[in-house]
């Protein structure tokens, strides 16, 4: 469904599709089990792992032999010698939100609370035009499910953007927000994205995953918004019509292994059916200001870490993973490209969903560029499909940037921080 060119980053290399081309092997781990040892063998011999061992490998296996397994199928899939980033920013349109997810720190409750806000086009065409002159190539458009905007609301928004912004990819909504609008048109979900993609939609992040898994989704009250059904339909529906997007999965809420594994099987199932998904996004639940805050066991950096290295061996199609510096800091994200991350996505010029949370990184070119050479990597700019997308925005050079030495600015009204480019 999704052919790849020449030349592109997404055309695997040859020694991804013979696992044996590669060196590899845990022979320098000497601290694995003989169970997840015989486990990490199998993914490394290019056999693909069923739930049950990818949940073993997270509850017994060894992180230093989860991670070099994890690296020698990074370095198959990926140039092992380059680590690669965005400039880009993410725009939260709205904050006000008609659900109450248990571990958001972001919404407003509605239209008339004191600190909610609808951006016009004129402070979104501002803040996309400060992008470009930091070198950025695209934007990341999400907000909260305002029950109160018509659908052409976002008709007009995008075409504001397309029109205004040509060279900027516009990676924009998420699933609860698409498959609110499927509810308020009562359209099939097809022509809801067929009518956004008209308009200037290029690509869908994965947000409002959380865990893809029901139970998980009632209890931190994130069902309503999407089951897991619904989030599949809008990313097949979205694939179906030749558009690209991205799987994410935000844990540590409480979840077990095998549900975490269960996320990570729909994911995998989704893209055999497609392969329309560009990366795979995992980041940790960020507690602060949320109604999660001390009644869940937030995952750390070991336990990230494992999780990220599992997944890399279970989504054997899915090329690109992502590390996420912005919830576990610069120096957790240096160390993910050794455990299966490719890329560190983006500098964040701004963030407020998890800044709001508590994540207070921040990043400019300069020191993205630092953080991979540091780690042993070539640092690439990449564009927000990476070479996927064969559109005039995205065909051009990459800008340099023309606010020389310029700091980042500042979060929200007051500084400008971006969830990992989802």
């Amino acid at each position: 469904m999704f052919p790849v060119e020449p030349g592109s980053l997404d055309v695997i290399p040859s020694a991804a599709r013979d696992p044996f081309s590669s060196r590899g092997g845990l022979e320098s781990v000497s601290m694995a089990s003989p169970r997840t040892t015989e486990i990490l063998d199998r993914a490394l011999s290019g056999e693909r792992l069923s739930p049950p061992d990818a949940v073993t490998l997270l509850e017994e296996g060894n992180l230093l032999a989860l991670g070099a397994a994890a690296n020698t199928v990074r370095n198959r899939l990926n140039d092992p010698a380059v680590a690669t980033y965005i400039v880009d920013r993410n725009i939260n349109y709205t904050n006000v939100c008609v659900y109450r997810c248990q571990f958001c720190a972001f919404y407003r409750p509605s239209a008339e609370h004191p600190e909610a806000y609808v951006l016009a086009h004129e402070q979104i065409g501002e803040k996309i035009q400060e992008t470009i002159d930091l070198g950025g190539t695209g934007v990341l458009l999400q907000g909260g499910v305002h029950a109160g905007l018509p659908f052409s609301f976002y008709e007009d928004m995008f075409r504001y953007i397309r029109t205004t912004f040509p060279t900027i990819h516009l990676h924009a909504l998420s699933a609860p927000e698409v498959y609110f609008l499927q509810k308020l048109t009562k359209w099939p979900m097809r022509d809801v994205i067929a009518r956004l993609a008209d308009a200037g939609l290029q690509s869908i992040p994965g947000g409002g995953a959380e865990i893809l898994e029901d139970s998980v989704r009632k209890r931190i009250w994130s069902l309503t918004k999407a089951p897991t059904e619904k989030w599949v339909d809008v990313h097949e529906s979205a694939h179906g019509l030749g558009m690209r997007t991205t799987a994410t999965m935000m844990f540590g809420v409480g979840e077990t292994y095998a549900q975490r594994v269960e996320h990570m099987d729909v994911v995998r199932a989704l893209q055999d059916r497609t392969g329309g998904f560009t990366a795979w996004i995992p980041w940790t639940f960020q507690k602060e200001n949320t109604q999660l805050d001390g009644k869940v066991d937030e995952a750390g950096g070991f336990e990230y870490l494992k999780t990220l290295a599992v997944s890399r061996l279970f989504l054997d199609n899915v090329r690109h993973v992502q590390g996420s510096w912005v919830t576990q800091g610069p120096k957790i994200g240096q160390v993910s490209l050794s455990f299966g991350g490719d890329d560190l996505g983006s500098i964040m010029i701004e963030e407020n969903v998890v800044y709001a949370a508590g994540a207070r990184n921040t990043m400019s070119q300069h020191a993205m560029r630092r953080v991979i050479a540091d780690a042993g990597y070539t640092p690439v700019q990449r564009r927000t499909l990476y070479d996927a997308c064969r559109q005039p925005c995205c065909t051009g050079p990459i800008p340099k940037p023309r606010t020389v030495g310029a700091g980042l600015p500042a979060h929200g009204s007051d500084i400008d921080a971006g969830l990992a480019s989802a």
